[in-house]
């Protein structure tokens, strides 16, 4: 291949939330991080090389993206997703978790229900909490080593409920489920005739595995709002750029109302120039770190089947997070928590962090070289072969 993924990048000492913040978190020192979802490689040469020619001009004034931009953003969500929209119909926030508390805001009104479906990522439970409306639980079901939307409960709970919004994570994250065409098609079906607006996270749509395809809920729904972002495909998430697609006038108008309120105008200025390279540049460097990706799933699935019989990894459809079951070894989550920590020396993500349905599993990131995932899943067979 033309990239190379297999060199090993130090990030110690970087400030890196992955590397360099095992103690704050309440972790011990010298742990092998695979937890947080930013990948161990540098973003693609092309975009660097348009980051280093900004910062050479070395004025960082306020930023703003010309229509190019859009243009690059519509064309390029056409050609992967068949996903056009026009430039009145992007909102640019710093982050897909930012868009998710706009709209929850900005779509509810406080001791309002909102819909998630559990286990699902942790700051979904946050912005609806922390803005004082109700968490809807529609459980995912999990059967044959696979989940699935168990649609009669999503359709009574929003009945019961009331709910105004349904935050919709897809692929999801963390149990790695790639939405059919079929079942977003029935979740805005039923959705539509209760008058539950869908948001749609689909930050890790870029991430589809063994011939799926990832539906953009706005092609079945032109009320819906899409938040999208180059943060995962490119690993950019530091620089803070997301684009919420909102075709719906009125709704869009709600949504930058919020944001106007929150004081947030022009986002990062190297951001913004990361984005547009990424999205015009960066599709051959994505496509080979795709092919590598799903190697290292490969690589896991087999090492697991071959030497920890007794933890199933989850078919994983999307994203490059595993979700790993350790129910057959029968420990609670704490004492999981801990062969992980302790015995393995691993930093995961524990499963209850995704809601208590998560109980028995954790999740783990293989965007990383190849070496390193070689490393923590020795260790884990170390510190589970004696159970």
């Amino acid at each position: 291949m033309k990239y190379d993924f297999d060199a090993t990048i130090d990030r110690r000492n970087t400030n890196s939330l992955k590397w360099d913040f095992a103690r704050e978190r309440g972790k011990p020192d010298g742990l092998l991080p695979m937890w947080v979802a930013d990948m161990d490689f540098p973003a693609p040469p092309e975009v660097l090389a348009d980051i280093q020619k900004a910062v050479g001009h070395g004025i960082f004034g306020y930023t703003e993206t010309n229509r190019d931009y859009y243009d690059v953003l519509s064309k390029r969500f056409g050609e992967r997703f068949g996903y056009s929209f026009g430039r009145r119909d992007v909102l640019k926030t710093p982050g897909v978790v930012f868009a998710l508390a706009l709209a929850v805001k900005a779509f509810t009104e406080p001791g309002d229900g909102v819909l998630i479906q559990t286990p699902v990522y942790y700051p979904f439970y946050e912005v609806v909490r922390a803005n004082g409306r109700r968490i809807v639980a529609n459980p995912l079901v999990y059967e044959n080593g696979a989940y699935s939307v168990d649609f009669l409960d999503f359709e009574r709970k929003l009945a019961e409920s009331r709910a105004k919004l349904f935050l919709l994570c897809s692929p999801h994250n963390p149990v790695g489920r790639v939405w059919t065409k079929e079942e977003l098609s029935r979740i805005r079906a039923i959705c539509e005739a209760h008058g539950t607006l869908v948001v749609s996270d689909e930050i890790h749509c870029d991430f589809v595995w063994d011939g799926r395809e990832h539906t953009c809920f706005g092609l079945l729904d032109e009320n819906a709002v899409v938040a999208t972002a180059p943060s995962k495909s490119f690993n950019l998430a530091g620089l803070q750029v997301s684009n919420v697609i909102i075709k719906n006038p009125e709704l869009r108008r709600r949504m930058k109302a919020e944001m106007d309120k929150s004081g947030y105008s022009q986002l990062n200025a190297l951001g913004l120039v990361a984005a547009h390279s990424a999205y015009a540049k960066g599709e051959a460097w994505l496509d080979e770190l795709k092919i590598y990706l799903a190697e290292n799933i490969r690589f896991a699935r087999r090492f697991a089947e071959e030497r920890l019989p007794r933890m199933r990894l989850v078919e994983t459809q999307g994203t490059y997070l595993l979700w790993l079951d350790f129910r057959g070894y029968g420990l609670t989550q704490e004492a999981l928590d801990a062969r992980i920590t302790e015995g393995a020396k691993l930093w995961l993500d524990g499963g209850t962090m995704f809601g208590a349905d998560g109980a028995g599993f954790q999740r783990m990131n293989v965007a990383c070289p190849r070496s390193l995932l070689s490393e923590a899943l020795n260790r884990l067979e170390t510190a589970f072969q004696t159970l």
